[in-house]
């Protein structure tokens, strides 16, 4: 039974923090030159990564990696106050291509923390977000994944209990995760909007919608990806098959077979050129029939930071990725 149809998500892709923190590296790149230091994966694509190594990037695990007085950038899952710390003493010039909406949840955590509430944290462990978040009130956090845990999780004070959320998890599983906790602690406060970010929302919208009419769901991103992983599940859920690729070279024949519709989708950190090479793909089968199917439309934008901004107009360079 030969593919009829293949159905591209939209919104996919870049978010508006990825193709900040692209820019930021890019910019640095050609406002300091070669080396310019980047504290863990600017996002989480082993493309992109590649791509800006080879501009001269230098991706390191621990700023001690870093020599002192040297350009050093925050990559878009944040950091803790330690980071900063350690960034001062080894006087780097520092610039933070952390995403405004996880800076949102930094400042949540810190508030909640302030007016002495008991917080917990929904996301993953060992998550670079999740451990940037947890490091800007040690020892007031708990982590919680799974139902399970939360279940389980004890605090001082039932009644001053807070809840914060990694911005990249399913916004389902996150749902019911603390729908326990809200049963367990019913003054439990929530941030006054949802911590889940809007393109990881938006996304997951694209592929439910499109999940329940196709036969086969390829989401492109690293399996580093939170986000990316959870667009698979999510397709799983609403009844298709689905499978995380880093590019066209990991299709199977195998799950081909009996597929008539193909819907490809792509996480927030994966790049628009490895969507287009797995359309090729099925183009070069014969597959003549693509569409695009918008959910959401987004329009969201985020300003380079301000260390970065001034550089930028001082030297009159535009903003690429």
């Amino acid at each position: 039974m030969p593919i009829k149809k293949v159905v591209l998500a939209k919104p996919r892709g870049f978010c508006a923090g990825v193709d900040r923190a692209i820019d930021v590296v890019n910019m640095a790149l050609q406002l300091y030159g070669s080396p310019v230091y980047v504290r863990k994966e600017i996002v989480h694509n082993k493309y992109v990564i590649r791509s800006l190594a080879a501009k001269g990037a230098v991706f390191i695990d621990d700023l001690d990696e870093v020599p002192d007085g040297s350009v050093a950038i925050f990559s878009a899952h944040g950091v803790s106050p330690a980071v900063r710390t350690t960034a001062n003493m080894k006087n780097l010039r520092i610039i933070d291509a952390t995403c405004p909406l996880v800076t949102k949840v930094h400042m949540e955590a810190v508030r909640y923390a302030r007016e002495g509430r008991s917080i917990i944290l929904v996301g993953h462990a060992g998550h670079d977000e999740v451990i940037g978040t947890m490091g800007e009130v040690p020892g007031q956090i708990q982590l919680v994944g799974t139902i399970e845990e939360a279940e389980a999780v004890e605090v001082p004070d039932p009644e001053r209990v807070a809840v914060t959320t990694q911005t990249t998890l399913g916004v389902d599983d996150a749902n019911v995760i603390i729908e326990v906790l809200r049963r367990r602690f019913p003054k439990l406060l929530t941030p006054a909007s949802d911590d889940i970010c809007y393109a990881t929302q938006n996304r997951q919208t694209a592929v439910k919608l499109l999940a329940e009419d196709v036969d086969l769901v390829l989401v492109l991103g690293s399996d580093n990806s939170s986000n990316s992983r959870r667009l698979r599940e999510v397709a799983e859920a609403a009844g298709a098959k689905a499978f995380l690729i880093d590019d066209a070279s990991e299709i199977h024949a195998e799950w081909l077979e009996g597929v008539e519709c193909v819907a490809i989708t792509a996480g927030a950190s994966a790049p628009e050129y490895l969507v287009q090479q797995v359309v090729d793909y099925f183009r070069n089968m014969g597959v003549d029939q693509v569409e695009e199917v918008m959910a959401i439309e987004e329009k969201v934008t985020f300003l380079l930071p301000p260390e970065l901004a001034r550089e930028v107009s001082a030297h009159g360079l535009v903003q690429i990725n």
